[in-house]
């Protein structure tokens, strides 16, 4: 991922928090993904294997996106919580970070 898009995402996850379209935190998102209110999860790239592991078997069988391109700290700084997984849960948000992430 571009430099600038990098900033963009972080950007829009700040955006999102403040409009409370995000929910963070392992057990709350595994919550949103199984009630398919996650449109887009992000799991820190440097969280632990077995972590990154569940979060991808479980986007995987709930068909729902994920991304590990950010680490910990990215997350944490964007949204101003000290947190490694963090689920979109608006469609608007979910689309315009996918369209970023995938160029």
């Amino acid at each position: 991922m571009a430099m600038e898009n990098r900033q963009k995402v972080l950007n829009l996850l700040g955006l999102a928090q403040r409009a409370r379209k995000l929910t963070a935190g392992s057990d709350m998102v595994l919550k949103q993904i199984r009630a398919q209110k996650a449109v887009l999860v992000f799991v820190a790239n440097d969280s632990a294997a077995n972590t990154r592991k569940k979060f991808s078997d479980k986007c995987r069988s709930y068909n729902v996106s994920l991304s590990q391109e950010l680490s910990a700290l990215e997350l944490s700084s964007a949204i101003g919580q000290k947190r490694s997984v963090v689920a979109v849960t608006d469609k608007g948000f979910g689309r315009k970070l996918l369209e970023l992430l995938s160029t």
